[in-house]
C-alpha cells in the first residue's frame, strides 16, 4: 500500500537546550506535506530555520514534538537499526559537498547504498548502469572523484541518492559548490527525473535561481512558515522573477 503523501509533517517543534536553562525555539508548529511526485523548494535565510527542518525531514534529528510521516511512516516513533534501515532504503540525500568516498570508483560510490543493503551484486550492476545512464555518467563510472568535475561528481552523489529508488531526494544546497553551468545542469536533471520519472524532491536551498526550478516553494522565516508560492503553468523564467520580489519583500 502506498501512502497518499511521500511527507506528512505535522506540528513540528524543535527547541534546543535543557528545561530550566536559556533554550531556543528553532521551528515554531511546522505542519506542511509533499505529494508523490512532487518538486517542493524550502528557501530561507541563514538562522530561519532550514537546516533544523532538514535534518529532522531526513531522520538525522528528532523534532522536540510533533510528528513525521515519510511514505506512510512516523519516523519520529523508529529507533536503532529500524530507523537506520527505513532511512537506507527509504530516503536519497544529496549534500552541497558530495560526500563521495575518495578511495572508491564512481561505480563503487553509487553501489554503496544498494551494497550495504546487502543487495546481491547480480542486482547491483544493472542498478548502477540505470542510473547513470539517466544521469549521462556512464563513461566516468571507473573514474575516482579525484579524476572528474565537480558536476560530474554532484552527478555521481545525485546517483548515488537514487540508485535504491527512495521515496523521497532530499538536497541540501546541492548546487552551492558548483559553478553555474554544472548548477544549471544538475537542476536540469533533477526537473527531468521530476517530470519523467515522479521523483519526489524536496530541495532546501537558499538561491532564488535553484529555488524556480521546483513548482512550489515554502519560506521559512523565525522558525516558521511564512509564506508559500505556487509555479502552476508560469515559465520557469517569470518564477524566478517572482521569487526574487517575494525574497525582496520577505526579508524585511
Amino acid at each position: 500500500m502506498t501512502a497518499s503523501k511521500v511527507v506528512a509533517l505535522k506540528d513540528i517543534n524543535k527547541t534546543y537546550g535543557k528545561a530550566g536553562q536559556k533554550q531556543y525555539q528553532a521551528l515554531k508548529g511546522i505542519s506542511f506535506d509533499v505529494e508523490p511526485g512532487e518538486f517542493v523548494g524550502i528557501m530561507g535565510a541563514s538562522g530561519s530555520g532550514k537546516t533544523t527542518l532538514l535534518n529532522i525531514l531526513s531522520t538525522l534529528d528528532t523534532p522536540t514534538s510533533g510528528s513525521v510521516d515519510i511514505n506512510g511512516t512516523d519516523v519520529t516513533k523508529l529507533k536503532g537499526d529500524k530507523l537506520a534501515d527505513f532511512r537506507a532504503k527509504e530516503i536519497g540525500f544529496i549534500f552541497q559537498d558530495f560526500n563521495l568516498l575518495e578511495s572508491l570508483t564512481a561505480r563503487e560510490n553509487i553501489a554503496l547504498p544498494l551494497a550495504l543493503q546487502n543487495v546481491s551484486t547480480k542486482k547491483i550492476q544493472p542498478a548502477v548502469e540505470k542510473i547513470a545512464a539517466s544521469l549521462g555518467i556512464s563513461a566516468i563510472l571507473d573514474s575516482y572523484p579525484s579524476e572528474i568535475s565537480g558536476g560530474q561528481k554532484q552527478r555521481v552523489a545525485a546517483a548515488r541518492a537514487l540508485v535504491h529508488e527512495p521515496a523521497i531526494l532530499f538536497g541540501d544546497e546541492p548546487t552551492g559548490a558548483l559553478d553555474s553551468q554544472s548548477a544549471r545542469e544538475l537542476l536540469e536533471t533533477m526537473k527531468r527525473l521530476n517530470d519523467e520519472d515522479d521523483v519526489s524532491i524536496l530541495l532546501v536551498t537558499h538561491d532564488p535561481f535553484s529555488a524556480s526550478y521546483a513548482k512550489r516553494i515554502l519560506f521559512i522565516k523565525d522558525g516558521v512558515i511564512g509564506k508559500e508560492l505556487l509555479r502552476g503553468d508560469m515559465p520557469r523564467e517569470q518564477f524566478y522573477g517572482q521569487i526574487l520580489d517575494e525574497l525582496g519583500t520577505f526579508q524585511k
